[in-house]
């Protein structure tokens, strides 16, 4: 069973979304939150696998409350689905780097909702889809924050640095096994490594890292 906590300031959402992943046998809401710090509280006590966190909240965004919970360890294996209304919205990416494992538009398809809750609490991250790639493109222009980035980047081979631009691309392990005519088996090893050299906890972190170094480039407009 997957147990979920649901956060946005509105109601209604909360009890769509409720609505929606309740109709599945192995997803569970297990808390609500109408707010950042709310989200965080409930997160300590119940220990969900998802969170689905909206962004823009009062007293905590969901930004702050994904880093926050992120960096818990009390929480070790929460992950965060940070949702959003805005297609090209900055604070996105900034959830990204907070700790998110993808994000949704609030627009989004019932079963998008449940098979992104599922694709995520198996450890993946919800990064294949096309206007993924294109927001976490469009928000490299963004100072760089972390004074190690060229350090991290230094601790992989070149292999792995080509493995990290796979993935930025948002190739399967699959399809970065038929591209570099190894198996998928070897390819999920060398993703592995790579995510444990940059400290990354799952593939959002290390698409990030990609389009912060330099090792892919953000398309022209």
């Amino acid at each position: 069973m997957i147990r979920v906590v649901l956060v946005d300031d509105q109601a209604l959402i909360r009890e769509g979304f409720r609505a929606i992943l309740e109709r599945s046998d192995d997803i569970e809401v297990v808390g609500e939150a109408a707010d950042g710090l709310e989200a965080v509280d409930i997160a300590r006590r119940t220990r969900p696998d998802v969170i689905v966190m909206d962004v823009r909240m009062p007293r905590l965004d969901g930004i702050a409350a994904t880093a926050s919970v992120i960096s818990d360890p009390a929480l070790p294996d929460t992950r965060v689905l940070v949702v959003t209304t805005y297609e090209l919205d900055a604070t996105v990416f900034e959830a990204l780097r907070a700790g998110a494992s993808g994000f949704l538009l609030k627009d989004l398809e019932p079963d998008d909702l449940r098979r992104a809750v599922r694709v995520v609490a198996s450890g993946e991250s919800l990064l294949a889809p096309s206007v993924t790639r294109r927001l976490i493109a469009r928000f490299t222009t963004l100072p760089r924050r972390d004074a190690d980035v060229d350090e991290r980047l230094g601790r992989l081979t070149e292999r792995e640095r080509e493995i990290v631009a796979l993935v930025a691309s948002g190739l399967s392990n699959a399809e970065i096994g038929e591209r570099l005519f190894i198996s998928p088996a070897t390819a999920k090893t060398h993703v592995s490594r790579a995510m444990t050299k940059l400290g990354a906890r799952d593939r959002a972190q290390v698409v990030v890292f990609a389009y912060e170094s330099g090792i892919v480039s953000a398309p022209g407009p």
